[in-house]
């Protein structure tokens, strides 16, 4: 794959999207349009991928450096269209930019808002192209409804040949009666495309440099343009609009629950009401109930049971985790513990083995042992908790004064009882108690009990008085 590079359009703002971002930065299942173009050509094997940007740049560069992808980074080159001038004149830019003239190979064009383009159909377009001799190949597909998009007109008698493409504002009533279009997906001899790109003209309605003016150039020279139709129609959709872009998010997240479901052996109870981002991990025998969002760099083990109504995040759950109706951001649990219902676990807590975190639990930046059960409303943060130790309901670690946060550190086989108050910085010693309703500032020796509260006066007679006072 030495021998191929691609260039990607995107330098579009796309008016329809009513937005700030260029299209191609709007998410499908968690990646941008953009990276999942980036990923379908990285799996065909392509190594050398130059961007054409223009609209909305500043925002691609910012998420490409937070995913580590700087210009000339991971075989990836961005090049500015700073007036978008159609798809043809981008092609210019980049050729200019990647001195294609200078480059003998194979050159992948392809629009930066189709997200549903697998791998194996950049390959298959690359080994049609190879076959047959072809100047330049597209991809095209039979839509149902083709409006709007560029019709592909063949040469007749000559299987897969082309003659040329007619975009929409420029075809007649018969031209319009096709329902074959172009995909936006083109394979190119590099000198071929270089001299097409030299003929090209903008006498169109547009006023624009239209890249599919080349196979007309091509073929009128007597060079052979052909065609690889897709046998499924939805890789060729692209994203103009948000109905558009949700429609195909649908789309993605039924390949990905598919692919779970068929391939790593995981039950999806309702997988058109779960939503699993591109890139998670979920292991064999894990059930997945409606209503869960499972996002960004999250791995789940095998045989765990997740939701209904869960959203975990950028997280680790291992082999035989139940977690019900709760939130999980940046977080771990190990295995065989159970979390929820209606429990947060925040950004760098870790969940020993066989832990027990219940409803209406709220944890923060701690880690908590094995065994340890935190049953129900607490909030537990910048703590260190041991192993098989019972925080009762209603425990708080106060761990902010106004101007720092401390660690509160809870030992071995602790009990707290209900409704204790645990001023951080302070440490509870292994084995030891804390009597319900106590507000502790001070550390608790190994084995000790700490009582910290008020002792209790009942008052006779203090209602009536109270009545006759008025």
């Amino acid at each position: 794959m030495d021998s191929i590079t691609a260039v990607v359009l995107a330098a579009g703002q796309g008016k329809r999207m009513i937005s700030g971002l260029p299209k191609v930065m709007h998410r499908i299942c968690g990646r941008p349009l953009l990276h999942l173009v980036f990923d379908s050509l990285k799996g065909a094997g392509i190594s050398k991928v130059v961007a054409v940007v223009g609209y909305g740049s500043e925002h691609i560069f910012s998420y490409f450096k937070d995913q580590g992808i700087t210009d000339g980074a991971d075989g990836i080159e961005f090049v500015n269209q700073p007036e978008q001038l159609g798809s043809g004149h981008a092609v210019m830019v980049a050729a200019e930019a990647m001195r294609l003239a200078e480059f003998n190979g194979k050159v992948i064009v392809i629009n930066g808002d189709m997200p549903m383009v697998k791998p194996e159909t950049i390959s298959a377009l690359i080994e049609a192209h190879g076959k047959y001799n072809n100047a330049v190949t597209i991809v095209s597909a039979d839509l149902p409804d083709p409006f709007g998009l560029g019709r592909v007109i063949r040469k007749s008698g000559s299987y897969g040949s082309l003659e040329r493409i007619v975009e929409q504002k420029d075809a007649s009533e018969e031209v319009l009666g096709i329902n074959e279009v172009n995909a936006g997906v083109y394979c190119f001899d590099s000198q071929r495309l270089v001299e097409a790109l030299g003929e090209l003209k903008n006498d169109n309605s547009q006023g624009e440099y239209y890249l599919t003016d080349t196979i007309g150039i091509l073929s009128s020279r007597g060079e052979r343009a052909g065609v690889y139709k897709l046998p499924d129609y939805k890789e060729s959709l692209g994203v103009n609009d948000r109905v558009e872009l949700s429609r195909i998010d649908e789309l993605m997240r039924g390949r990905i629950c598919k692919e779970l479901m068929l391939d790593y052996g995981v039950t999806i109870v309702d997988p058109q009401n779960t939503y699993i981002d591109l890139g998670v991990e979920i292991q064999q025998d894990t059930v997945i109930y409606p209503g869960c969002v499972i996002e960004g760099n999250t791995r789940i083990g095998s045989g765990c049971i997740i939701g209904p109504n869960t959203r975990v995040s950028d997280s680790v759950i291992e082999d035989g985790v139940k977690v019900e109706c709760s939130v999980l951001n940046k977080a771990h649990v190990r295995r065989n513990s159970t979390v929820g219902p209606f429990a947060y676990l925040r950004p760098d807590t870790v969940v020993g083995e066989n832990a027990r975190i219940g409803d209406f639990v709220e944890l923060k930046n701690s880690n908590i042992g094995d065994g340890t059960k935190i049953p129900h409303l607490s909030y537990v943060g910048d703590s260190d908790v041991g192993s098989g130790t019972n925080i009762g309901c209603g425990v708080i670690t106060c761990n902010y004064d106004g101007r720092k946060k401390y660690r509160t550190t809870i030992g071995n086989n602790v009990f707290v009882g209900s409704n204790t108050n645990l001023i951080a910085p302070v440490s509870l010693g292994d084995g030891s108690y804390v009597a319900s309703g106590s507000t502790v500032t001070d550390d608790v020796p190994e084995g000790a009990l700490a009582v910290a509260r008020g002792r209790q006066t009942n008052k006779e007679g203090w209602v009536e008085k109270r009545a006759e006072r008025g």
